[in-house]
């Protein structure tokens, strides 16, 4: 099923999400509702808070769709490790329309449990590593526009602000 995307301001977009104590059927239901709504976007990645799920659950698939073996699904994911830096453009499915520069690092070692509930461990490096950072973000509550500072943060939130008094976001 395809769920509603949370956009910038919404509820619950900016609050840490809660773990997940076992992966259920619902866990899994969850998980392919995630897909089917990333793909229908479209987009790279979504986090469970982006449809109003407070749970630590997210799904990525940087071929977005062309390779089924490119699409994953992590629950209660952790930072093993991260390295290096990188700067690239960045877009988000709930600050539709808008995208800016973010400094993240180049590559990092995630580590959660498969929809299955098995411990599954992800290297990743330039795009993926990008996606697995942006989806950790949104489970402790932070945005891409959070990130940035200065002339750039506050272009984007007076922009997304005017958009909502004209009820057009």
């Amino acid at each position: 099923m395809i769920r509603p995307i949370l956009k910038y301001g919404d509820r619950g977009l900016q609050q840490p999400a809660s773990p997940v104590d076992a992966v259920t059927d619902e866990v899994r239901t969850l998980i392919d509702d995630m897909i089917q709504t990333m793909y229908a976007a479209p987009g790279v990645g979504l986090a469970a808070p982006q449809i109003g799920v407070d749970r630590r659950v997210f799904v990525i698939d940087v071929s977005v769709g062309q390779s089924v073996s490119e699409l994953l699904a992590l629950v209660n994911p952790q930072f093993e490790s991260r390295d290096g830096m990188q700067l690239e453009e960045e877009g988000c499915l709930s600050l539709p329309g808008f995208s800016a520069t973010v400094a993240r690092p180049a590559c990092v070692v995630v580590t959660g449990l498969d929809r299955d509930g098995q411990p599954l461990r992800i290297e990743g490096s330039d795009l993926l590593a990008r996606a697995l950072q942006h989806e950790m973000d949104h489970l402790d509550g932070t945005l891409f526009v959070d990130r940035l500072r200065g002339i750039k943060r506050d272009v984007i939130v007076r922009r997304i602000g005017k958009l909502r008094r004209t009820g057009k976001w």
